[in-house]
């Protein structure tokens, strides 16, 4: 209750710094949005986001500035820093806090560049959620580590391309962005547009609680109790035959295919068992005891898969694309679902696998 308490009164004072006509409110609604605060994400000091670092004491400049407010504040230029890069490792246990979103700096910004180098603008309020929800790497990233390597021989200084996590706005801006492994001759799905009143980041998640009012979407949405059963799409695109399951079950279905996929695929091309630890850095291991199982004593850094093949890093890579954005289905189905029928495309070719012959968005 105590720490509860010194950390309130940090905040007041950030937000008494951040925006004193905020800070001037009501005690009762303040404190209501300190309290929101402190059961989100972004407000959790306890997480790994923002915990990872604690054995080194601090933040590194390359992650500092989406997992520590003032690395986020040295990123944003709102220490009189240059914008656009961290120039300073941060501090740990620093969430992202009031002081990250309101500044004249965060205020301004509108405009973000993604790991491909393509740029959004006219991003409005959700360019600070843009800024740290796009990914680390994208479709350039994996064309650039395969180029020139045939396909299905193994490579062994290929590693895996982590994309990782939370990659919302990667999602949304889909083939602008190319923040999936987008496959050569095949067109991708740009922005999901979905409806004026759902537009951005903040008309879905409450800035504070980053929860979804599904009341909203449900509104619209009838016949449904819960939004993973909003269909947005009418084909059958996982080929079960099922066209009234929501496009999460079609989204989800895909992915797990595509997980069995790179599964026989390891096994039958490259002849070195593969299995997939959804969180354990990094995630792909050899199945030393092919059960099709990664065990804990397997799920180790020294145990990493290591056998990449081209064609299996740009599956993988794809898989764990949809797998780091579970709101893929709201954000933009028609581009996931592209990717992982891809996906499932590409590994046919070498190996038995079935791909839904419908049209693939």
């Amino acid at each position: 209750m105590w720490s509860q308490c010194i950390r309130r009164i940090a905040v007041i004072a950030t937000l008494a710094l951040a925006s004193p006509a905020l800070a001037q409110d009501d005690d009762a609604a303040l404190s209501a949005i300190v309290a929101a605060w402190l059961a989100a994400p972004h407000g959790d000091y306890r997480s790994p986001a923002f915990t990872y670092w604690n054995a080194e004491g601090e933040v590194p400049t390359s992650c500092a500035a989406c997992h520590s407010q003032p690395g986020f504040i040295d990123y944003l230029g709102a220490d009189g820093s240059a914008a656009g890069a961290v120039d300073a490792p941060a501090a740990i246990n620093a969430p992202i806090g009031c002081a990250s979103c309101h500044t004249t700096a965060a205020h301004e910004l509108d405009a973000v560049t993604f790991p491909s180098g393509a740029s959004v603008t006219a991003l409005g309020e959700a360019a600070v959620c843009t800024a740290c929800h796009q990914g680390r790497a994208s479709s350039d990233t994996v064309a650039a580590r395969v180029e020139g390597l045939d396909e299905d021989a193994v490579v062994s200084e290929l590693g895996f391309i982590n994309v990782h996590y939370a990659v919302a706005a990667a999602t949304l801006h889909g083939a602008h962005v190319r923040g999936g492994y987008q496959y050569a001759g095949r067109d991708y799905v740009g922005r999901f547009p979905h409806v004026p009143s759902a537009s951005n980041c903040t008309s879905c998640h409450d800035p504070h609680t980053t929860r979804v009012a599904t009341e909203t979407c449900l509104s619209c949405h009838r016949g449904v109790d819960e939004i993973t059963a909003i269909r947005t799409r009418h084909g059958d695109f996982d080929g079960d035959g099922n066209t009234a399951e929501g496009i999460h079950g079609e989204i989800e279905t895909l992915r797990a295919r595509l997980g069995e996929a790179i599964v026989r695929y390891a096994a039958e091309v490259t002849e070195r068992p593969i299995g997939y630890a959804a969180d354990t850095f990094p995630y792909f291991f050899a199945d030393s005891d092919g059960n099709g199982d990664i065990s804990p004593d397997e799920a180790v850094f020294p145990n990493r898969y290591q056998s990449w093949t081209p064609r299996l890093l740009k599956a993988a890579y794809n898989y764990q694309f949809a797998k780091k954005d579970p709101g893929a289905y709201v954000h933009n189905p028609g581009y996931v679902l592209q990717l992982l029928h891809d996906s499932l495309a590409s590994l046919a070719q070498r190996i038995e696998v079935e791909v839904p012959s419908i049209r693939r968005q």
